[in-house]
């Protein structure tokens, strides 16, 4: 008869995944949209720097030429006046942010008729950035168009918006701030009603209102809104080609071009195809974001930290 020794029988090793299932979960979570990204947004932006490097009209054999397209640039009064023109979007289309702040604060409120008044402002926001191109295109037609008309009874004489270089540039980025407005009151309404009742109402007791209500305890709770809104708001600026395109193609003289506009008709339009010229147009683009978007990254990390 065996003896037994009174221990417990021996329990098999824990696999890899058991040991390691908590630490691994995530990554198997993330593993498909990180594949996704750095194969449709990593992968093409070395592409497209490799291919500001050449001489290359996207179908022949491409010829290296290192940085002649950067030179080229340099000289180019075109490129210029489409690094001007994405100056003024950037700094124009940031009054999206405090205008849709101001409206969100109006709209977030209780009274009569409010889902009506969100309703209204919530629609440029629904309809494609063609269709605003196309509205606005019609708001400043000459001879007909509801702006010329008041210009016209105003000084007696109507203003072609989009057919005067000086008005032009002015004209498109009005059209794209309607939308954009809305988009930023979005998000602004979003973050209203994540901020802490409690912390308003310990206010009031204090005495803050008005301003100080809004500079001291609304706006450091709507940080996270703020972050985005302006994000996006970059962007657009920086990537202003459809309403562009619908409304100028660019004119009068090349002056509304913008340089996403400039890019696609240097690489693909067809007085273009020179994909190394529009690539190098890209990779400037694309560093002008990164410089923007960055500089604001570190500053609201550097808040945070020291709040």
């Amino acid at each position: 008869m065996t003896a037994t020794t009174g221990r417990p029988p021996a329990r098999p090793s824990a696999t890899f995944w058991a040991r390691n299932q908590r630490r691994l979960a995530p990554w198997l979570f993330l593993a498909p949209g990180a594949f996704m990204f750095a194969v449709y947004v990593v992968a093409p932006i070395f592409e497209s720097i490799w291919i500001s490097f050449l001489d290359w009209d996207g179908l022949g054999e491409a010829r290296w030429i290192g940085i002649g397209n950067y030179v080229e640039l340099s000289s180019d009064p075109a490129f210029y006046t489409s690094l001007y023109n994405n100056v003024l979007w950037l700094v124009l289309y940031m009054l999206a942010v405090p205008a849709g702040l101001f409206i969100a604060l109006f709209l977030n409120q209780t009274v009569t008729g409010i889902r009506l008044y969100k309703s209204l402002f919530f629609f440029p926001f629904v309809i494609s950035q063609v269709v605003v191109g196309l509205i606005f295109s019609w708001f400043y037609a000459p001879g007909f168009g509801p702006l010329f008309l008041f210009f016209e009874w105003l000084t007696g004489e109507g203003v072609a918006v989009l057919a005067e270089p000086d008005y032009v540039t002015f004209g498109i980025i009005a059209a794209g701030l309607w939308p954009q407005i809305a988009y930023c009151m979005i998000l602004y309404l979003t973050g209203l009603n994540n901020v802490a009742a409690d912390q308003v109402e310990a206010a009031r007791i204090d005495g803050a209102k008005g301003w100080r209500m809004l500079w001291y305890v609304i706006l450091p709770q709507l940080r996270p809104a703020t972050f985005i809104a302006i994000v996006v708001t970059v962007i657009g600026a920086l990537r202003s080609f459809d309403l562009v395109s619908i409304m100028t193609d660019g004119g009068p003289f090349g002056s509304s071009r913008v340089l996403s506009y400039y890019m696609y008709e240097q690489a693909l339009s067809e007085y273009g195809f020179r994909m190394g010229y529009g690539a190098a147009i890209a990779v400037v683009l694309f560093a002008i974001m990164m410089v923007f978007i960055t500089g604001f990254i570190w500053r609201m990390l550097r808040n945070e930290r020291g709040a």
